[in-house]
């Protein structure tokens, strides 16, 4: 009975035997290749592993990187109330891009006086290690909400960390931080994601992020912030939620100017220019047919009136990129070109297709009132 049933096992044991030398190469590999990862781990700590050690330099990193966007980052001052001048209180914020020059929201530090408001030539900044520092103006951008200034070198606060910005655009769901004063306390940091990159207000003329963190008033002017500490957007509005004292406002739903546009401002303003954005001259509407919904010009001024558009013409595409959506075709003017350039603009008038040609004018900064 023994005999039999190891005589009929053989081939068992050499299978087994096979695959235990398989097994053993494999272990043999796995162990060469963590070699030099167990000889650096702590050997102190038998607890610590490999994986453990990479998540702390992680962990480690991204404190580094908030720490100095921390630091990038300022809030700006209201005029004091106080006689005896020992009182503040910090309505915005700002983030410090290197060579003395602060960024900021223009309605940060823009003042309400006899039905107007202006732009004060001057405004005090606080760092985050409570140096303050008077700052020039350099000058706003009414279209994207955008002010600059300037501190001389001398009065720039000790450890100010200048930010730059990123140079790629922002996509939904990547993860961002913001640094900034809300309700005149900071610097807080806060953490989220983009949501749509693509959204729009009545308080700029450009595309907006949508942005999934907390912010509160007085985070106006912040910097939005990528895992590398970039700006890729400047912090513009909030949705209003319930509260007890109007003028204190937070909420979970924040938006940001995209960083590439800012960034076209702050170096036209850097060099003593004013930045113009195209202006295309087209009120639109929404028309279907073929069972699809399409943009249909309601009125056409100025550049769009010279170049021929018609009331009910459908748009197709602008140079070559088909037109889906009125957002679609405003972000594309903005971000894609400049006044005074020619563009193409297929259209179907009268069920046929045409193509017009445009020669785009310049967008003033009334156009936001």
């Amino acid at each position: 009975m023994f005999l039999t049933q190891a005589l009929g096992n053989r081939s068992t044991i050499r299978k087994r035997h096979a695959m235990l030398r398989r097994i053993t190469m494999c272990v043999a590999w796995s162990g060469y290749l963590l070699i030099p990862s167990l000889l650096s781990a702590n050997t102190s700590d038998p607890s610590t592993t490999p994986f453990d050690k990479a998540q702390d330099r992680l962990r480690a990193g991204f404190a580094e990187v908030v720490e100095q966007a921390k630091r990038g980052t300022v809030g700006i001052l209201t005029q004091s109330t106080q006689p005896d001048g020992k009182a503040f209180s910090v309505r915005g914020s700002g983030i410090y891009l290197g060579e003395g020059y602060i960024l900021t929201a223009r309605h940060a530090t823009k003042r309400q006086g006899g039905g107007t408001a202006t732009d004060p030539p001057h405004v005090s900044v606080i760092s985050s290690t409570l140096e303050e520092a008077p700052a020039t103006l350099v000058g706003v951008n009414q279209f994207l909400d955008v002010a600059l200034y300037r501190i001389s070198q001398e009065k720039v606060p000790h450890g100010l960390s200048a930010r730059t910005f990123s140079q790629a655009e922002s996509l939904p769901g990547e993860q961002v931080f913001t640094v900034g004063y809300p309700l005149g306390w900071g610097p807080a940091i806060s953490y989220g994601y983009i949501g749509n990159p693509n959204t729009f207000l009545q308080t700029v003329q450009s595309r907006l992020l949508q942005v999934d963190l907390s912010a509160c008033s007085g985070n106006s002017g912040g910097g939005l912030f990528n895992a590398r500490g970039e700006i890729v957007g400047l912090v513009h509005a909030i949705i209003q939620t319930e509260t007890s004292r109007e003028e204190r406002r937070c909420s979970r739903f924040a938006f940001a100017v995209p960083g590439p546009l800012v960034h076209k401002i702050v170096t036209a303003l850097k060099q003593g220019k004013s930045f113009h954005f195209s202006k295309l001259g087209l009120q639109l509407t929404s028309v279907k047919f073929a069972n699809r919904w399409h943009m249909a010009v309601a009125q056409a001024t100025g550049p769009a009136r010279r170049a021929g558009f018609k009331k009910g013409d459908v748009l197709l595409s602008i140079d070559d990129q088909p037109i889906h959506s009125a957002s679609q075709l405003k972000t594309y003017v903005i971000e894609h070109t400049r006044p005074l350039q020619p563009v193409s603009i297929r259209i179907l008038r009268q069920h046929k297709e045409k193509v017009l040609r445009v020669i785009l004018g310049k967008a003033l900064p009334s156009t936001l009132k």
